[in-house]
């Protein structure tokens, strides 16, 4: 078991380089901005690619993918679970040109919020009610158009393994208006990389893409379903975890 100074260590490393990071990269990646959202959109692999490595050269965080059949390109929605800010690094290195729903308030981030709003990602107003949804269902709907896939985190924030879910109706309404299949995707990585949580710790964290859910169902058959099959998958990959660390 590493030592908790070591952990510290790392964890501080970690931090120092992932922010240092991503404020090169903004500058790096800046003749991309400037072309077009396209070309913004090839700054994304690369930044996420490193974060993914520090991670695990850093702070020994792997990861794992299960279910690769079901991670397709093209215009499908990725209902996923959201434990860590991991994942929103992994998906940029899974897909070419992913469309992430996010708040508002990222945008405002110094650079990397511009290159957010260049990339065409799609943004919600929490406080905006139905013009919100108005909003984010026009932005998806020319994603989709533009053959994106869709990539939303259901609770609207991230959440603590095991805690109770509360799924927002944002993923409901995309699934009725779009006509496309969503695709719900499991994961363990707030073990590794807890929300809040200065400390990193090693293993391997889990993603699994889970079959599709067709297009056709009522809102409540469908919303009981994503939520089942998300978190069983996902309290399953908590139980792994727990039945292997020390």
């Amino acid at each position: 078991m590493t030592s908790t100074p070591v952990l510290f260590c790392r964890s501080l490393l970690f931090n120092i380089c992932y922010i240092s990071w991503a404020m090169l990269s903004a500058i790096i990646f800046a003749p991309l901005f400037i072309i077009s959202p396209r070309a913004a959109l090839l700054a994304g692999p690369p930044w996420a690619g490193v974060v993914l490595w520090l991670a695990r050269v850093l702070c020994g965080i792997r990861y794992e993918v299960r279910g690769k059949e079901y991670a397709v390109e093209g215009p499908y929605i990725y209902a996923s679970k959201h434990q860590s800010a991991w994942e929103t690094a992994f998906f940029l290195t899974q897909f070419k040109r992913p469309s992430y729903i996010l708040k508002r308030e990222l945008l405002r981030i110094p650079l990397w919020g511009w290159y957010l709003w260049r990339m065409q990602m799609i943004y919600i107003d929490r406080h905006a009610g139905v013009t919100s949804m108005k909003d984010m269902i026009r932005q998806s709907k020319a994603a989709i158009f533009a053959n994106r896939p869709i990539i939303i985190f259901p609770e609207g924030t991230r959440t603590k393994p095991a805690s109770a879910p509360v799924y927002h109706p944002g993923v409901i309404a995309l699934y009725n208006q779009l006509k496309v299949p969503v695709i719900p995707v499991a994961l363990n990585s707030g073990v590794f990389w807890a929300k809040d949580a200065f400390i990193k710790r090693s293993g391997t964290i889990v993603v699994e893409f889970l079959p599709p859910i067709p297009t056709g169902l009522g809102k409540e058959e469908f919303s009981s379903r994503l939520q089942d099959t998300i978190e069983s998958a996902s309290n399953q990959l908590l139980a792994e975890t727990q039945a292997v660390q020390p």
